[in-house]
């Protein structure tokens, strides 16, 4: 059962400061989505501070993920049931909180404890943010305003390694984190006077079982896949935590099928729209981190730049994609979103193909226009594939739609990480003749073979999704075409 009262389109009061609630959900969408990122460009400066391998020091980056992952279905199923907006607002200190531990911490297992915290906080606001756009915004703006929030989440994930490499140079490590706290205190306080009082809420009982199952198969995934790098995934540890995760996600779907009230709603990819957006949003995502993970290094090591210059290269992305992300969602809303979808992946499978050709002497200029290229071609999908996912969803449902968007996208980030990491150092290791896991100073050829075949694969995986993209165009047209004629 579900409690639903009159909209908030119907009401006057929240119309009026509709765009002002749209600042405040993306200020928080865009540094939840950044902290996943930013710390990216630090990693080779912590690398060197700590005395650690790359293969340890990622686990700054993605514990951060992985608990995102483990997390925000369970936060935006209870946001359906107890309100998505009172989860929203008790997240957004969460996140304050652990962002300032994090720049307190003095050690990796400390940084990584309060980069969980901040995580459970970050879950809790990505969790719900798409569902109260969809109930607040009116059919005629929503492509426009997810749009925006797609934008935003985009925006907040790609640049992180340019935003960070700036902060590095200037400021400290330290402040990657506290950059948080002045931009999220100011949104706390305007979120508690402009957010209204949650409407749309469910009946029903927390799947404590799903939740439990959920996350352990999470954990023991990207733990085993991750560690695998390091201890190689023939060890015995390795292979039991990957047998774990498979038991524990066969159980879950036995479980969330049997239970009348699942953490997952299951009956959601029943919608082919739904799936197939899902689908390519998180292809999309492990495309881009494959991007995110190597790229600092290479302009950093292969190119000589400082982390100060190396920012403001990787900043290209984010630029053009601000700037193209809006206006697709715009034009989602009078062309339909299948075709900008195809058209911005058919331009980043370009950008990626271009990247894969780089080297040690390559021209910036070469290496800038690549990197603007990618950005065009994610502005341009992101905002119609939200769009996609978000208006099929009925509104009782909006919470956990929007919490699989976010559990998808994470995902996608953990896996492209993974996916260039292991590509990376199994190529250095094969050229090497030796076990390699991290940067050798007097071998960059090493590190570039393995960043060609990253940007390839990471290439194949956005043709991948645009031929998805294509298939789904060609049928929307024909659906099109059958209705008129009818």
């Amino acid at each position: 059962m579900s409690s639903i009262g009159a909209t908030y389109q119907e009401d006057a009061g929240i119309q009026k400061k509709r765009w002002i609630i749209l600042i405040v959900l993306n200020l928080f969408t865009f540094m939840a989505t950044l902290d996943g990122s930013i710390v990216n460009i630090a990693l080779p400066v912590l690398s060197k501070e700590l005395n650690l391998p790359m293969a340890q020091i990622e686990w700054v980056t993605t514990g951060y993920l992985m608990a995102i992952c483990a997390a925000v279905l369970f936060f935006g199923r209870l946001g359906d049931i107890i309100g998505k907006i009172r989860i929203f607002k008790i997240g957004t200190i969460i996140f304050i909180i652990g962002s300032l531990l994090c720049g307190l911490s003095s050690s990796l297992p400390v940084l990584i404890a309060s980069r969980i915290i901040q995580a459970m906080g970050a879950s809790m606001t990505m969790a719900n943010s798409h569902g109260i756009v969809t109930d607040i915004f009116p059919t005629t703006e929503r492509g426009k305003a997810l749009g925006f929030i797609g934008a935003f989440v985009s925006l907040g994930s790609i640049a992180g390694p340019s935003l960070g490499g700036i902060i590095v140079s200037t400021l400290g490590w330290e402040y990657i984190f506290w950059v948080n706290l002045p931009i999220g205190l100011i949104a706390i306080v305007l979120g508690w006077k402009v957010l209204p009082k949650d409407l749309v809420k469910v009946k029903a009982k927390i799947d404590i079982p799903g939740s439990m199952l959920f996350a352990v198969f999470i954990v023991t995934l990207f733990a085993g896949l991750l560690l695998g790098q390091q201890l190689g995934y023939g060890d015995n540890r390795i292979i039991t935590a990957l047998s774990i995760a498979g038991v524990a996600f066969i159980t879950f779907i036995w479980v969330e099928l049997h239970r009348p009230q699942p953490l997952l709603q299951l009956s959601l990819f029943r919608n082919p729209l739904f799936s197939l957006s899902i689908l390519c949003g998180f292809l999309v995502f492990a495309a881009n981190f494959c991007f995110n993970i190597i790229a600092p290094f290479y302009a950093q090591n292969m190119l000589n730049l400082s982390p100060f210059y190396a920012g403001f290269l990787l900043m290209l992305l984010p630029i053009s994609m601000v700037i193209v992300a809006p206006i697709s969602g715009a034009l989602s809303d009078k062309v339909g979103s299948e075709l900008l979808t195809f058209a911005g992946l058919a331009v980043m499978v370009t950008a990626q193909f271009g990247l894969a050709q780089l080297h040690a002497g390559s021209s910036v200029i070469l290496v800038g226009l690549w990197i603007t290229m990618l950005g065009i071609g994610s502005g341009l999908f992101q905002s119609p594939n939200n769009s996609l996912i978000m208006s099929t969803v009925p509104r009782t449902q909006l919470g956990s739609a929007g919490s699989v968007n976010s559990l998808v996208r994470n995902i996608g980030m953990v896996v492209g990480i993974t996916i260039a990491t292991t590509i990376l150092f199994s190529v250095m290791s094969s050229n090497a003749g030796y076990r390699v896991t991290g940067l050798i100073p007097d071998r960059p050829e090493l590190f570039l073979e393995g960043m060609h075949v990253v940007f390839v694969t990471s290439a194949t995986i956005c043709l991948a999704a645009a031929l998805l993209t294509g298939w789904r165009l060609v049928g929307a047209r024909r659906t099109k075409k059958v209705e008129a004629e009818v």
